[in-house]
């Protein structure tokens, strides 16, 4: 049987368990054409929570009754004549929460997990990366000598954003919560210095850590970093949108920024990414970020957790900040 994470109601806040359900169904048999993929990790990511909400955005909603949307690593254990992909392959693509997928290959990509890990390819490898990659490098545009300030620091992305700033020979200043996060994103991923947004005010450490003002402001977080991060802005600055976690679960309207003209008197931008816009130079990315992992200048960290039954509570670690690095869940039976 294959065990499917269903979407049953649209959340209002943070989701709750009556949000989703797990059901257990045949496993589909693939078409002409088609694969069977047993999934192994599921990647879990802030942007789940807009995927189930109602309207407009850059990618259609979850519908009610469907397999909630998720990327994914595993093998091809079937193959009814498919062109590219044959059993016993390794694949990544959009599987959803579940244990097996059918599909026809479209937007699914070989790995191999003899030169890393497979959840490195839903994490730095993957999509998390990929927006680090791409949002530092092509949205924000950082050079040699650039302040750049990450929110979520010790995240999935905020992690890789400011170690491809570091190599780039920017200072980089994390904000993270609590404590060990922000000895972490110092000690082991090299960023400059670090801002706990839970036990300091915000605007006090920004103007300490950043006394001639912010360059790039990376931010996945929104709210009130967002504002305090305005305000401390240099000439010619570039605000780099990727997430606003901190609003995802609002049941009243999402709070923007008031110190926006910052914006018009240091003639800086602030413009948002979305990852899917960059697939033709994931290959690229990927390459160049595994040679800087090779040399020992870039760090990956997966926190996994075990079985598909322990999604919901797996899902809201994404909100309480108590994991570290990117989310993974595993969802095959030893």
């Amino acid at each position: 049987m294959n065990k499917q994470l269903i979407l049953k109601k649209r959340p209002i806040g943070i989701p709750d368990t009556t949000t989703w359900q797990l059901e257990s169904n045949p496993i589909p048999e693939p078409k002409e054409g088609e694969v069977l993929i047993q999934q192994h990790y599921i990647s879990l990511d802030p942007a789940m929570r807009g995927w189930i909400n109602e309207g407009k955005s850059y990618i259609e909603p979850v519908q009610i009754n469907d397999v909630m949307r998720a990327g994914s690593v595993g093998k091809v254990i079937k193959a009814n004549n498919h062109p590219k992909l044959k059993e016993g392959d390794f694949v990544t693509g959009w599987g959803g929460v579940q244990q097996y997928s059918v599909t026809n290959g479209d937007n699914w990509y070989p790995v191999d997990p003899k030169l890393a890990p497979l959840p490195m390819y839903i994490g730095t490898l993957g999509m998390p990366g990929m927006t680090a990659y791409f949002g530092i490098l092509q949205v924000g545009e950082i050079k040699e000598g650039d302040v750049v300030l990450v929110s979520g620091a010790a995240g999935a992305v905020g992690s890789i954003v400011g170690q491809i700033a570091k190599i780039k020979g920017c200072r980089v200043i994390g904000v993270a919560g609590g404590a060990n996060k922000c000895k972490y994103i110092i000690d082991e991923l090299g960023f400059d210095s670090a801002i706990d947004y839970k036990s300091e005010d915000i605007n006090a450490a920004l103007k300490r850590e950043c006394p001639k003002g912010i360059d790039v402001y990376f931010d996945n977080v929104g709210g009130e970093i967002l504002d305090a991060a305005l305000a401390r802005l240099r000439m010619n600055a570039r605000i780099v949108i990727c997430g606003a976690i901190s609003q995802y679960n609002n049941k009243t309207a999402i709070k923007g920024p008031s110190n926006y003209l910052s914006l018009l008197v240091n003639r800086a931008t602030m413009k948002g990414m979305v990852v899917l816009d960059y697939t033709k130079d994931f290959g690229k990315a990927a390459m160049e970020m595994g040679a800087w992992m090779a040399q020992g200048k870039l760090k990956s960290k997966e926190d996994v957790y075990d079985g598909i039954e322990n999604f919901h509570e797996t899902f809201l670690r994404l909100f309480s900040g108590d994991k570290m690095g990117k989310l993974v869940l595993k969802v095959i039976e030893d």
